[in-house]
């Protein structure tokens, strides 16, 4: 197994430079994008967008909701959290329509550019489909924890209080999502570590990725590998994440 780590300004770990899938840490990237598109008005976290009575901030927290990789509605807009796929396409075809250009530009004129993510590119759909090294992953994992692209964080809870399941994780009361980001809370079990704060925010991927940062801690840590999410992640990153803290 090839693999890096890295704490974003401190110690790293495997090789910087060699991309890597992001999978679904592909989300956080695509919902700074649109919040970039919200601060510039060319859409409104209120715009409806998706299913009837849709927004595009129902689509950012997984509460529109549509369906993990369908167009198939499985609960009305705000009453369920059910992480989507869908949701993102959704979004990304509507910000593309709304700024006129394709979403991969804009992704990397608002996003990849700005913050020097430049090996980094869009190969596929914009839920899952960055590839990029962990030297640009560090520096979204840093923009994530000191903004200065968008004005709206990704941080806090939308849509409080709704249950659904955490992918590889299982159901959790509640499923709280920020607006591109999963909120850590009180989830048990969780793919971050014990020391890990409630605040903690971030995302994991299935081709084995992770970002989170943890804003009591002011830390914030990333891992790409070429091996998929399965039981070994569920053990391992959590450990990895308590070892991050604890130095």
């Amino acid at each position: 197994m090839t693999a890096a780590w890295g704490v974003v300004g401190g110690d790293s770990e495997g090789p910087l430079d060699a991309p890597f899938p992001w999978a679904s840490v592909t989300k956080p990237a695509t919902a700074l994008a649109v919040l970039v598109a919200v601060d510039e008005g060319t859409l409104a976290l209120d715009t409806e967008v998706g299913p009837p009575g849709a927004t595009v901030r129902h689509l950012l927290a997984h509460a529109s909701g549509l369906d993990f990789d369908t167009a198939a509605v499985r609960a009305a807009p705000g009453t369920r959290r059910i992480y989507s796929n869908t949701g993102y396409e959704v979004l990304a075809d509507a910000l593309a329509t709304a700024a006129d250009m394709p979403f991969e530009r804009y992704l990397r004129e608002a996003v990849l550019e700005p913050l020097a993510m430049t090996a980094t590119s869009l190969d596929g759909s914009p839920a899952a489909g960055l590839v990029g090294p962990l030297g640009d992953l560090l520096r979204l994992a840093a923009e994530l924890r000191s903004p200065t692209l968008a004005a709206t964080s990704m941080r806090e809870v939308a849509f409080s209080g709704l249950d659904g399941v955490l992918p590889g994780f299982g159901p959790q009361s509640p499923n709280d999502w920020g607006l591109g980001c999963e909120v850590r809370g009180t989830k048990s079990p969780h793919w971050t570590g014990a020391r890990n704060s409630p605040a903690t925010f971030g995302h994991f991927g299935a081709a084995g990725s992770f970002l989170w940062v943890d804003p009591v801690a002011d830390v914030a840590a990333c891992y790409l590998g070429d091996r998929p999410f399965g039981d070994w992640a569920r053990v391992e990153w959590p450990a990895l994440s308590d070892r991050l803290l604890a130095s």
